[in-house]
């Protein structure tokens, strides 16, 4: 299988030896975010802004245990319902830590969470034409993926099922039409629940794969960073390798003719 420096990941110039992304929500500490993120040998982790502790030094802060100087903080808008929070959320995370690579979201219904796809298309224009790099979570439609990418985001991040619901991949035929299409990255984003789910995802052709939950939550957060790790490597080793066509009947292994 590839190992992570000799395929690496690039988005927006810049390059990561991962293609795992992990976020920093649901641990039960930020020593056990620390700890997971060691295990997974992810070096971008995504923060949500208005829900995590980047600037306050009176309260433990995510700085003190992930070193932003070693991995690189994906400022997130998880939380926001209209594109006007996020684009308010994203300026303020900049002006906090200097970060111009971001993570739009801009939720619909607080049931599903799915993407509000015309308020974030208003907001992912307004980002980049204020200077931002925007990787931008969506639903797992080629439309609105096109329009993204069109717009000049910098990575399309198509949700494999609702977040925070571990039901894995459910649309492989939308998400393998937007990898075909997309020129960007494409970064599976939610869903995921375990490792198999990651390894689906990247043999679909993604780039990479970001998940919160599916570690933060699991019995053992740092086996279960480890074993997706080794999902992500696997998945994207199976893609580049190409499988076997699916047959409609057994064909054995060893040749019928010349047998004794």
């Amino acid at each position: 299988m590839p190992e992570t420096n000799n395929d690496p990941l690039i988005v927006a110039g810049r390059t990561f030896n991962s293609r795992l992304i992990i976020g920093t929500g649901k641990y039960k500490d930020y020593a056990e975010n620390a700890a997971a993120l060691d295990a997974s040998g992810a070096d971008m982790v995504t923060v949500a802004v208005r829900r995590v502790n980047i600037s306050n030094p009176t309260a433990p802060m995510l700085a003190d245990f992930i070193d932003p100087k070693k991995t690189t903080y994906l400022p997130n808008t998880a939380g926001c319902f209209t594109g006007e929070d996020a684009v308010r959320t994203l300026r303020l995370a900049r002006e906090a830590g200097d970060w111009n690579l971001v993570k739009l979201e801009v939720l619909s219904d607080p049931k599903h969470l799915y993407p509000d796809m015309e308020e974030t298309l208003r907001a992912a224009k307004l980002l980049i034409a204020d200077g931002f790099e925007v990787m931008v979570y969506c639903s797992d439609d080629p439309v609105f993926a096109r329009k993204l990418e069109d717009m000049g985001c910098a990575a399309i991040m198509p949700l494999g099922a609702p977040i925070g619901s571990g039901l894995g991949i459910q649309n492989p035929v939308n998400i393998r039409l937007i990898v075909e299409q997309t020129k960007v990255p494409v970064i599976v984003d939610a869903g995921v629940g375990t490792a198999s789910d990651a390894a689906v995802a990247m043999e679909l052709g993604c780039d990479g794969v970001l998940m919160n939950t599916a570690i933060a939550e699991a019995k053992d957060p740092i086996l279960m960073a480890k074993a997706m790790k080794h999902a992500v490597k696997a998945g994207r080793a199976a893609y580049l390798a190409g499988r076997m066509p699916r047959k409609k009947y057994a064909d054995p292994s060893s040749p019928l003719a010349g047998l004794i």
